[in-house]
């Protein structure tokens, strides 16, 4: 009974209430009082369940305003909740997302400032703060970090990137095999532990982190062909010339023709496959693949790029197809269990990603389609249905968020804010006017170091190795197609986002290494033990 009224605060709930009122006349009043104010202090923890993907564009979800595909259960956690049009990425690159996200700290303080760093553990996350408050944690899906997780009552986590058919996965130390596709068996493990291994008695937060859509991209078998009927529309900027830009971006090898190349484009596999999962996948795509060698040689530049776009983006969708079934999986299950009533749930991923816009196929800028990425939070009795946020968000605050949903304590060191007050209509008046971005890697398909000031108009990034600026005004440019800096009439915009750069870089407490090459970085904190 009690169980009831502490997990499932719903009309259930209030009958059960309603009868232990009715039970307990002859109960000390104080000592009942007390009673039900305990219950409903603990009710006051949601479980929180985290669906977190990898490299899925915001244009590729339909309560984004996406023309590309359907995804009626991404929709459904925005129609029966909030969905924030402005959510940016600190620094646009897996690992460093992750971290950012775990540690509520930026990359230059939480260490993963690239995809080679490996995360120290040790630090003080969310989950680990969730654990004192009562909260057993898991993590289901892609780590990425290359360290073991911490702050976990379990774990079973993809090697490295993973595959996307039979992945081995990390188990509490321990290595497991699993045979199907991979999108649907981190959902089994999800729904496995959400039924049968977690301890009914605490709430909850899980973390079902899938590979999906990250390349190389292969859809689930039953995907095959689903869309070889459909045009998928091309964007208008798919034959960008970077006329208006610095010569950072015409220097980029993430072009759709130049750089995606056969491999990516399946003409040949990444994943391990079953002698039945083969004899399906490659029947499918090798006659199309042969096809496609023989008219090569005649086709021209704008034809092959237009071929690789429709076989590329058709992949991807379907990736995000399968990904958005399994969230319904977990949605449904949900209903079924009378958990939906006191769970938060939250989907995002760990960037933006470009699908063909300005003739790309990546990440990493601080531009728009890269910099943003999809947050959708459901809370049932506590988020508006069907409401929209505006307000410059992060995945800097994630980790204040996930605490202050769960009324735990976050640590000094985060450098975020809680986006419950957004959640409940109740915007601070001190909310944030800016964000900082810095992009460290540097190399990786081409795109310099950067870092950068947004603000809900305009947009100012620094290539510092490069000694080139940008500004963008996002009112007249969306597309970001022409850098006005330098121009007159941005003299006076160009000075304020200049004195809200160095006003950022102070806050945040930018340190001066981060401007050195990697190497020097790595080579600084060695010689400091």
């Amino acid at each position: 009974m009690l169980y009831t009224l502490i997990h499932e605060p719903s009309r259930l709930g209030l009958r059960v209430l309603g009868e232990f009122c009715l039970r307990k006349e002859k109960m000390n009043y104080l000592i009942f009082l007390l009673s039900v104010s305990a219950t409903w202090s603990l009710a006051e923890q949601p479980n929180i369940l985290f669906i977190f993907t990898d490299d899925h564009a915001p244009h590729a979800i339909g309560a984004y305003g996406s023309n590309l595909i359907q995804t009626p259960h991404l929709d459904r956690i925005a129609k029966e909740g909030m969905t924030f049009e402005r959510c940016y990425v600190t620094n646009s690159i897996c690992a460093p997302s992750r971290a950012v996200i775990l540690s509520g700290r930026h990359s230059f303080h939480n260490g993963q400032m690239t995809n080679g760093d490996v995360f120290d553990g040790s630090q003080m996350t969310f989950p680990k703060l969730l654990r004192k408050s009562g909260y057993e944690t898991a993590l289901i899906g892609k780590w990425h970090l290359k360290s073991d997780p911490t702050g976990f009552d379990r774990y079973e986590v993809l090697y490295g990137q993973g595959s996307y058919y039979n992945p081995r996965m990390k188990k509490n130390g321990k290595e497991v095999k699993h045979v199907g596709y991979t999108t649907d068996i981190i959902t089994d493990l999800s729904l496995k532990w959400l039924k049968q291994e977690r301890d009914p008695e605490k709430p909850f937060m899980l973390m079902s982190q899938h590979k999906a859509p990250h390349g190389r991209w292969e859809p689930a078998l039953r995907h095959l062909g689903a869309l070889d009927e459909v045009e998928i529309p091309e964007p208008k900027t798919l034959f960008d010339d970077y006329a208006g830009r610095t010569s950072s971006a015409r220097e980029h090898k993430m072009g759709i023709l130049e750089h995606l190349g056969d491999k990516r484009l399946m003409l040949q596999y990444s994943s391990q496959f079953t002698p039945e999962q083969f004899k399906v996948f490659d029947g499918y795509f090798r006659p199309r693949n042969q096809a496609f060698l023989a008219k090569r040689e005649a086709m021209s530049k704008h034809e092959l790029t237009r071929w690789h776009f429709q076989r590329w983006i058709r992949n991807y969708l379907l990736c995000t197809k399968a990904v958005d079934e399994n969230v319904g999986r977990l949605l449904k299950y949900l209903d079924e269990s009378g958990l939906a009533e006191n769970t938060v749930v939250i989907y995002s991923s760990d960037q933006g990603f470009y699908l063909g816009d300005h003739g790309w196929f990546d990440k990493r800028w601080m531009y728009e389609l890269s910099y943003r990425m999809p947050l959708l939070v459901r809370w049932p009795g506590q988020v508006e249905p069907k409401s929209k946020n505006r307000d410059l968000t992060s995945n800097l605050d994630f980790a204040q968020t996930f605490l202050d949903l769960a009324g735990a304590q976050a640590d000094p060191k985060m450098q975020g804010s809680s986006l419950v007050p957004l959640l409940k209509r109740n915007k601070p008046k001190d909310w944030r006017k800016s964000l900082y971005y810095h992009y460290h890697e540097g190399g990786g398909h081409g795109v310099a170091r950067h870092e950068g000031v947004k603000t809900a108009r305009h947009k100012l990034i620094h290539f510092f190795d490069k000694s080139e600026w940008e500004l963008f005004d996002l009112k007249n440019d969306p597309d970001e197609m022409n850098s006005v800096y330098g121009k007159p009439e941005y003299a006076k915009v160009k000075s304020k986002l200049l004195q809200e750069l160095k006003r950022l870089k102070k806050e945040y407490e930018v340190p001066a290494i981060v401007y050195e090459s990697h190497k020097e970085i790595q080579a600084e904190r060695n010689k400091g033990g």
